[in-house]
């Protein structure tokens, strides 16, 4: 199976660039085959008249069934091994092959150095015939065994050690230069102390929900980074929490692609079906795992997690809650009005009846005073 991995230029400051006026005077233009992909690499330049393969080569110098270059290689060791190249295009092609430095993009890819940066790594390791690059003419159809010798220097560090060789091609195309670049994946396993590890930082996530308090969807964002010295992939794992550590909305599951040593990439996902519940309490946790031949024979962590705490606050009831509290405090302070003035109207209407009554038990005594019989009153019968 032949395993092809795309070709980037290296981010702003990790590498060399190769001078601009030499990019702008060839206008080159990279095709790439995708990475790890299961069909041959000439299958990325199915309509290509100029196309190329490159696998792993058995003793015999056939191609073999390896999906990539695979080593375990004490430091000052040395040793042989072959690829095949293939021409699968319909023209006579002059092919550079080279080995170079690998890396993660920032969305994870692997990729590889550019073509004029120097490689510090195993990339530095490789050579062909005593010599870091070599031209091999091949014309239409014809396949080309090339022999390459990986020498680790004694004071290597243990842990993954990943480049690429690489068999590139160049041919003009209305004017363009066209650099088409194949690669089979090579990784050197220096032994010693090897310490698989991988740490989550800058976990951060934002919540977006308002009219319906039932549903909701929260952005998480973190990075994770390969802080120890082989590579690692991870089964992921990330969803959301509440109250009592409850799961609430959808669970995003899935592999993260290796990730070589001291390389980072930043991974953003978005869960749905999250109720405006308060808060929130997004998590992400990876089971990290080997990737390829090489099994570890040290134990690998089982998980590695980390979490964080946004709001989901419930605005449409505190919108509610305020409206509701404020013509609450409207309809009291009028009441309170209302029974201060009714209780002033029925003191009013109560003094009114005390005077009115003074008023009638006065009227009511003169008119008895005037009616009563006075002495000596020859109508009262008394006779002096």
């Amino acid at each position: 199976m032949n395993e092809s991995i795309v070709l980037f230029s290296p981010p702003a400051g990790r590498l060399r660039r190769a001078p601009l006026l030499r990019a702008a005077l060839a206008g080159t233009v990279l095709l790439t085959a995708l990475a790890g992909a299961a069909l041959p690499a000439a299958s990325a330049f199915a309509d290509d008249v100029d196309s190329l393969s490159i696998t792993p080569a058995g003793e015999n110098g056939a191609r073999d069934d390896r999906s990539r270059l695979d080593y375990q290689v004490a430091p000052g060791q040395h040793l042989d091994d072959r690829i095949q190249i293939t021409n699968t295009g319909t023209t006579h092609q002059d092919v550079v092959v080279y080995a170079a430095d690998a890396f993660n993009t920032s969305s994870g890819d692997l990729s590889l150095v550019d073509a004029g940066a120097e490689s510090t790594d195993s990339g530095a390791w490789v050579t062909f015939d005593g010599q870091k690059r070599i031209t091999v003419p091949l014309d239409a159809g014809a396949s080309a065994v090339v022999p390459f010798a990986l020498d680790v220097p004694a004071d290597a560090g243990p842990g993954d050690h990943t480049a690429g060789i690489v068999a590139s091609a160049q041919s003009v195309s209305d004017q363009i230069l066209v650099d088409r670049r194949v690669a089979t994946r090579l990784y050197v396993r220096v032994p010693g102390d090897l310490q698989p590890a991988l740490s989550i930082t800058g976990v951060t996530a934002t919540y977006d929900g308002f009219w319906n308090p039932f549903d909701g969807s929260e952005t998480i964002t973190y990075t994770v980074e390969n802080t120890g010295n082989v590579a690692l992939g991870a089964a992921t794992l990330v969803g959301t929490r509440t109250w009592f550590g409850i799961g609430v909305g959808s669970v995003d599951s899935g592999t993260m692609d290796e990730l070589l040593p001291g390389n980072r990439r930043e991974v953003t996902t978005t869960l749905t079906g999250l109720a405006q519940l308060g808060f929130l309490n997004p998590y992400v946790e990876m089971r990290p795992e080997t990737v390829g031949d090489n099994a570890l024979q040290i134990p690998v962590p089982s998980v590695v997690a980390r979490d964080a705490f946004i709001p989901a606050v419930p605005w449409w009831l505190l919108v509610l809650l305020v409206v509701g509290g404020v013509g609450y405090l409207i309809l009291r302070i009028s009441g309170a009005s209302n029974e201060k003035r009714a209780a002033a109207w029925l003191a009013y209407t109560e003094e009114q009846a005390r005077e009115r009554a003074r008023e009638d038990l006065v009227a009511s005594g003169a008119s008895g005073a005037s009616d009563s019989p006075r002495p000596n009153d020859p109508r009262g019968g008394a006779h002096g």
